[in-house]
């Protein structure tokens, strides 16, 4: 049955223990640790301790052996009063993990206390013959500090053949000893009479406490004062206010003048402390109160009146009056934190029991009855454990990145009327785990940043945010070389710096939580275009292969220098109008965009002259008509500029010279061979040309000249190719001119387009140019300045 027993106990959750009261320090009150279940050694490791609640318990816990241990000496009386069985409650916390048991340590009552009456001596005043046999007079009884057995007195008086002891026991007023006269007094035979009361208690051994009764026979006032009653009951609230009437007494004497006058005395019977809360008033007999009543210490008083004549000898009538004192809700709870397991991880289970509580409210019945909640309304809640004990537990997942910390208070409430409040304060803090990645602001960022840029030159300044703390927010940048892209990471701001030109990259972000969480971010870089290629010259259409070879030369070293010149020929005749285009100045800018606009300005000789170019077309035209006053010769200086900032030129020297119409004719379809034939054989289109118009037959012999040596070059030059052009399967290469949007020529860039024409070719075709191709390297250029097209489209 014991076993049964302790296993029940222990599956309650509760452990009871029972120890004498005056028990030595040391005396071992029950091995707890191994009750709990606990293996040697480990009540010390996992830290086996006791939990202390208002008063002192007197036991302590051993750390070493596990069990509780009496640490001082232990007076139920003291810690009890009469209250029995006298049961101490503790707690105590197993940590690791954490657990609380409830132990019950009962103090037992042994016989320490002897009987004690309210006075070492007591005078009774009896008049002789008045006073039949009979007659009762009462005695204060005797108090025992023990409980039980221990205090169940029993009563003897000396040997006397007057008096004799009667005890009567009632529910309501309880025990009542009475001195009976057995035979009618004679004072003058024995005055006065000693007698002992001698109180003995149920204890082994027994203890005893003894009274004097010294008893003097008065003569003949014969009839005492009487009250109506014997017993008075009254109830009076506990928070009644000092002066207050508890009631009034009246007693009666039926003799006349001296010896029906009453006087009223007060006598306290229990509590003996209770003497200074009451005051009886001795000519009118009210009761009214002195000090304060409080229910949670003395719930009822047992008062007794004596109402005495001043006859004489005087003699007394006696009541009693029972005082209920009523509870009224004074006391508000009482909140205690027994134990708190501070910081709490945001990854905590649910469940986890954070703060052990114990709640008490000194009042009694709905007044003593207390609700506890949490406020405010949290991921919190309190869960009863045992009477007046509270687990504080999680009750939803923590997010420190949304609540770091927790301000709690625990609140209760008796059911009192109006209810009594008491709070208690928990400050929480949370804990961090690394839970969160490193996010950037943006999924794909797009950086502009000029070409021509340095190694090492910020680019961009990128930040990801990770909302942990400590070392779980402290954030490193890498870039990704998976895109083939180079650069460095720096690991605070993220601030990356570009080593060449590239276009799509990613960069990661990593913490330094175990294990560690990373984000990704898109870069996007766009390289802005510099005015840093200035316009180069190309060769005039329709030129011969050398003069094609030629120009790029001098177009690539014109743009090395940023403002290169080149010579191109030109012939114009006599009496052309105005407007007529006699040549056509070409150009290209490798930039793109207003850096690749080109415009044409005519420098030499200045305005007024015979010829003007087109502002963006680069046509050369009369600007009047041509006579015979305008010499036969003009060099123009053309400048090419394009509209970046700085702006960019090159200079393309234009040499125009005036002919005949026929000569005109014949140079525009011989081309520049012609001209240059005519130079070989010494024939200069200078001053002589002017009297050509005079000497037709100098014009004829340099016709007949020309045109010889044309057909000799001609007919050279077939014969040269003649077999080359049969193993061709197409037709020679073909000058394409490209016309930009506004009539220039520009060279494309980052996806630009342009519709080419094919001189002399029977059809159009769309070129589209690559948007990568780099601007040319300094020094000279390839022969070959025509891009090579990645798509050729018929229309």
């Amino acid at each position: 049955v014991l076993v049964l027993q302790a296993a029940w106990a222990l599956a309650g959750g509760q452990v009871r223990y029972s120890v004498p009261e005056e028990a030595k320090a040391g005396t071992v009150v029950g091995r707890l640790a191994h009750d709990l279940g606990l293996e040697a050694g480990e009540a010390e490791a996992r830290r086996l301790r006791l939990v202390a609640q208002g008063r002192r318990a007197s036991v302590e816990l051993s750390a070493a052996s596990g069990a509780l241990l009496v640490s001082e000496r232990l007076d139920r009386e003291q810690l009890c009063g009469k209250s029995a069985p006298c049961a101490l409650r503790l707690e105590v916390l197993l940590e690791r993990p954490l657990r609380v048991f409830h132990v019950q340590l009962e103090v037992t009552d042994i016989n320490d206390n002897a009987p004690v009456f309210p006075a070492a001596r007591k005078n009774l005043s009896i008049t002789e013959l008045t006073t039949l046999p009979g007659s009762r007079f009462p005695l204060e009884g005797a108090s025992d500090a023990d409980i039980g057995a221990n205090a169940q007195l029993s009563y003897t008086l000396s040997p006397s053949e007057y008096f004799s002891l009667d005890l009567q026991k009632t529910e309501e007023d309880g025990e009542s000893l009475f001195l009976v006269l057995r035979k009618s007094l004679d004072r003058e035979t024995i005055p006065l009479h000693r007698l002992v009361l001698t109180a003995t208690d149920g204890g082994r051994p027994p203890l005893t406490g003894t009274m004097e009764l010294v008893i003097s026979v008065l003569d003949v006032n014969d009839n005492m004062p009487q009250f109506n009653q014997s017993v008075y009951k009254v109830q009076l609230a506990e928070n009644a206010e000092r002066g207050t009437l508890v009631i009034r007494l009246n007693a009666t004497d039926l003799d006349e003048g001296s010896n029906s006058n009453i006087s009223y005395s007060l006598l306290i019977l229990s509590p003996q402390d209770g003497r200074d809360v009451f005051r009886i008033d001795r000519n009118s007999g009210e009761i009214r109160l002195t000090g304060d009543l409080d229910f949670e210490d003395v719930s009822v008083y047992r008062l007794q009146v004596d109402a005495t004549d001043k006859g004489t000898p005087p003699l007394s009538g006696h009541c009693k009056v029972v005082l209920e004192v009523l509870d009224v809700n004074d006391n508000a709870p009482e909140v205690w934190v027994t134990s708190l397991s501070v910081p709490v991880s945001e990854d905590a289970s649910l469940g986890t029991v954070v703060a052990l509580l114990s709640v008490s409210d000194r009042d009694s019945g709905e007044n003593g009855r207390v609700r506890c909640w949490v406020w405010p309304a949290s991921p919190f809640a309190l869960e009863a454990t045992f009477a007046g004990s509270y687990s504080l537990v999680l009750r939803e997942a923590l997010d420190r990145e949304r609540v770091s910390e927790y301000e709690l208070e625990v609140r209760a409430e008796d059911g009192g009327a109006p209810a009594l409040r008491a709070s208690r304060g928990l400050r929480l803090p949370v804990s961090d785990v690394n839970d969160n990645a490193p996010a950037f602001a943006q999924a794909v960022y797009t950086v502009l940043a000029r070409e021509n840029n340095a190694a090492g030159a910020e680019l961009a300044r990128l930040w990801a945010r990770d909302p942990d703390e400590a070392a779980n927010g402290r954030v490193s940048y890498s870039l990704w070389e998976g895109g083939g892209a180079a650069g460095s990471s720096g690991s605070a701001g993220g601030g990356w710096r570009a080593a060449s030109s590239y276009v799509s990259f990613e960069v990661r972000a990593v913490d330094a939580g175990e294990p560690p969480l990373s984000g990704n971010a898109t870069v996007q870089l766009f390289v802005l275009d510099e005015n840093d290629n200035a316009p180069a010259l190309l060769p005039p259409a329709g030129s011969p292969p050398e003069a094609a070879a030629l120009a790029p030369d001098a177009s690539a070293a014109a743009a090395a220098s940023g403002s290169g010149s080149g010579t191109q020929w030109a012939w114009a005749a006599w009496g052309a109008p105005a407007g007529q285009v006699v040549a056509k100045i070409r150009a290209v800018d490798a930039d793109s965009g207003y850096n690749a606009w080109l415009r044409y300005e005519l420098c030499e000789p200045r305005p007024k002259g015979p010829f003007r170019v087109g502002l963006y077309s680069g046509e050369v035209s009369t600007a009047r008509a041509l006579d015979e006053a305008d010499g036969p010769r003009h060099t123009l200086l053309i400048v090419v500029r394009d509209h970046g900032e700085p702006a960019r030129s090159a200079t393309a020297t234009l040499s125009v010279s005036l002919v005949e119409a026929a000569e005109a004719a014949l140079a525009a379809a011989a081309g520049s061979s012609a001209v240059s034939s005519r130079s070989a054989l010494g024939v200069e289109l200078g001053p002589g040309a002017a009297s050509a118009a005079t000497n037709v037959w100098l014009v004829v012999a340099i016709c007949a000249v020309s045109s010889l040596f044309l057909l000799a070059v001609v007919l050279y030059g077939a014969s040269r190719w003649a077999p080359r052009a049969a193993v061709l399967s197409g037709p020679g290469p073909t000058t394409l001119v490209c016309a930009s949007e506004v009539g220039s020529w520009s060279y494309s860039q980052r996806h630009s387009r342009s519709l080419c024409v094919a001189d002399g070719a029977p059809k159009s075709d769309l070129m589209v140019f690559s948007p990568n191709f780099p601007p040319p390297p300094p020094g000279p250029a390839p022969k070959d300045t025509q891009p090579e097209p990645s798509a050729l489209l018929d229309t």
